[in-house]
């Protein structure tokens, strides 16, 4: 924010002559901001430690999404969406540290990129409870969160009456806070898996209704499936996840690296017999990291029947010398959380320059504004 602006009672932030700050126009409508909308956003939740599966699916073709000329990227910190199902504060706080450190150290340019942390955007649950009282109930009985929750007590044999024991309001309405976050910035394209396409249909369902109540105010979202996205495996051979305690923290130790890719399932084939590289964990990690070249020349030595142990030891050397120089500088990150703090201050305050203008804007449009 510049000099010729302040933060109002409400926390918005407005010029000193007193109408809401900002150039451009998004519709053309009484709507005003410095900074453009999200030409894409992706949100994290800080409910664990980023591992190497975080790393190829999302965050790497985040950051090197954010650097295509042009476009504005919002990547934010989800540490709401994380109280739904994390009740240890210590964990969340701890895991925001770690998300944010991981992607500094990866490359996010926070200069060029919106980084932000939820909750540091007021606007969001405010947003959140205007959408709610225009969402339907019935579209969230369909989220499939909460169908599996039910089907989870069903299971139990659970009466009827019962079908919603344990399931708090966040679970259920959670798609609603989803859809606040990527309204709020009016983002076009949100990348997401194939399991969360429902969450941008159920948005653009939500956008849709507000539009027709009240006029064309927010864009509908498209949620981008990159079929090609690399799923990577953990140690036991199921998919890579914190929830199967089967994951390979991105920036462990060097010993402990060692220790986990040691850890990785294979078969029984003996060195010298030739192994089929196709939906071997180890393959896959290599892959992910590897050049088209060096791809070919390990599918060489699988066919020439290289040994697991040999396999494991090349991969690790290969990962470790990828990792050596962003974990130094994880690490550091790590130990400073102060200057962690102020940098997602400062992408919210970027944010906000959106946010707030654009909120004000929406408050008016349902009837909450001054008198006078």
């Amino acid at each position: 924010m510049n000099e010729n602006t302040h933060i109002n009672e409400h926390g918005r932030p407005i010029c000193r002559n007193g109408s809401m700050k900002g150039q451009g126009d998004l519709n053309g409508k009484d709507f005003h901001t410095k900074i453009k909308g999200a030409d894409t956003l992706t949100g994290i939740t800080t409910t664990g430690t980023p591992h190497l599966g975080n790393y190829v699916g999302a965050i790497r073709p985040a950051i090197e999404s954010s650097m295509e000329e042009g476009k504005t990227s919002y990547y934010f910190l989800a540490d709401y969406h994380a109280i739904i199902k994390c009740q240890n504060p210590a964990r969340i706080r701890r895991s925001a540290l770690e998300v944010a450190a991981t992607w500094i150290a990866m490359g996010l340019d926070t200069d060029k990129a919106v980084f932000y942390r939820q909750s540091d955007i007021p606007e969001i649950p405010e947003l959140t409870w205007i959408l709610t009282c225009i969402t339907a109930k019935g579209l969230m009985n369909r989220a499939h969160a909460y169908k599996a929750a039910v089907a989870e007590n069903q299971e139990a044999g659970r009466k009827d009456l019962d079908i919603d024991k344990d399931i708090t309001m966040g679970l259920f309405s959670y798609p609603i806070l989803m859809a606040a976050d990527i309204l709020m910035f009016n983002a076009r394209k949100v990348p997401v898996g194939r399991d969360q396409i429902q969450h941008i249909e159920m948005t653009r369902d939500i956008a849709g209704r507000f539009n027709h109540l009240y006029g064309e105010h927010f864009v509908l979202p498209e949620a981008v499936v990159d079929d090609k996205m690399a799923v990577l495996s953990g140690l036991d051979g199921r998919k890579m996840s914190k929830s199967y305690n089967n994951t390979i923290p991105l920036f462990e130790s060097e010993n402990r690296l060692r220790k986990l890719i040691m850890k990785i399932k294979t078969n029984s084939q003996e060195p010298g017999e030739p192994k089929n590289p196709a939906g071997c964990t180890l393959f896959a990690i290599y892959r992910a990291f590897a050049s088209p070249g060096e791809i070919v020349e390990m599918e060489r030595r699988y066919a020439e029947g290289i040994a697991w142990g040999v396999m494991k030891q090349e991969l690790f050397e290969y990962l470790n010398g990828i990792l050596k120089g962003p974990r130094e500088t994880y690490c550091k990150l790590m130990e400073a959380p102060e200057d962690m703090d102020d940098v997602l201050k400062k992408g919210a305050q970027r944010a906000r320059e959106y946010s707030a203008p654009f909120l004000a804007k929406l408050r008016r449009a349902v009837g909450i504004e001054s008198l006078g």
